[in-house]
């Protein structure tokens, strides 16, 4: 995108009150400077966003300021709880997966007229990908935008040995959702919901996930259940058609890896000749691991002394985590 059309968007989500959509632009134009060489102008911007963000984040805490709460009894050893403070401009995402997370935040943010309407929000969420690729973030995300307490399951807590024990677990999670609107996160959501048909499983689990079906079924709380799973072959039919909506990452493409990049280094002096052959090595990695092959590489050149990264140094740092998830 050139500047021109990056000034002509802002001006958009301004005009339209997107804060979310105005930080991520001025991220864009941040990461467009950087590939010009404008590293001064680059990190300015980069500095202006991350202060935008930290006044808005400390005004609404002051605003809205959500009551501390703690899971108890029984709850405390199933669900472990924080308060994010992740926002979706903070994650570098494809725009089709963005808009879709945009969609649940307003329905949340206008669940009132949606049921003055008799309509319900979106609040029962699927996430489907590969490791790395911002399922937690996600999560994370929603929370922190919602002001909502961040509720994930404890699954060596939650699978208990004895007939009956995991299901009954799971009606006491599905309780306090009634009882503190929060986001519950289900991560590796494949530990409960595998197939009902597998050949190698057994009654009670069968038990559990038809349990956890009419658990979703019945459940009419405020709260918002977010499951993750990088396995979605293992899960059972039944279960998609009961989330509101399944959210679906993919690998970054080449214009994802340069923004991560860009972003991740925007600090640092670059001297890349060839973007062709860093995007190239880093095809195949999650977005976490290009983010931490750029990490590498950042911490090579400070050890180092050296006022730039190269692209060589880039190069090696992503090889190596090529190789490490191979």
């Amino acid at each position: 995108m050139s500047t021109a059309r990056h000034i002509i968007a802002l001006l958009k989500s301004y005009a339209a009150g997107e804060e979310q959509q105005f930080h991520s632009v001025a991220l864009q134009m941040a990461a467009h400077e950087a590939r010009l060489g404008h590293n001064k102008l680059a990190l300015e911007i980069k500095e202006l966003v991350d202060k935008a963000k930290m006044h808005r984040s400390s005004t609404e805490r002051k605003q809205n300021i959500v009551s501390i709460v703690q899971p108890k009894g029984e709850l405390a050893s199933l669900l472990s709880v924080e308060y994010p403070d992740t926002k979706l401009s903070d994650m570098i995402l494809p725009e089709k997966l963005e808009e879709q997370i945009k969609r649940v935040l307003l329905e949340q943010n206008q669940r009132g007229r949606l049921q003055s309407y008799n309509l319900s929000p979106r609040r029962k969420i699927l996430l489907v990908g590969a490791p790395g690729t911002g399922k937690t973030m996600t999560a994370s995300a929603l929370a922190g935008e919602l002001n909502l307490p961040m509720f994930t399951a404890i699954y060596s807590s939650l699978i208990g040995k004895y007939m009956g024990e995991t299901a009954g677990r799971l009606k006491l999670i599905f309780e306090a959702m009634t009882i503190t609107r929060g986001v519950y996160f289900f991560d590796e959501f494949d530990a409960i919901g595998t197939q009902r048909n597998n050949t190698n499983d057994v009654g009670e689990i069968r038990r559990v996930l038809n349990s956890f079906l009419l658990l979703l079924d019945n459940d009419r709380s405020e709260s918002v259940i977010v499951a993750a799973t990088n396995h979605p072959n293992l899960l059972d039919k039944a279960l998609f058609r009961r989330f509101d909506d399944v959210i679906e990452y993919t690998l970054p493409n080449e214009e994802l890896i340069s923004q991560l990049i860009e972003t991740r280094l925007i600090r640092f002096e670059k001297n890349f000749g060839d973007w062709t052959k860093i995007i190239d090595a880093a095809k195949g990695l999650s977005p976490a691991e290009v983010i931490r092959a750029a990490d590498e590489a950042a911490k090579s050149a400070v050890l180092s002394k050296n006022k730039e990264i190269c692209e060589e140094t880039l190069c090696l740092a992503i090889l190596e985590r090529q190789e490490i998830n191979s």
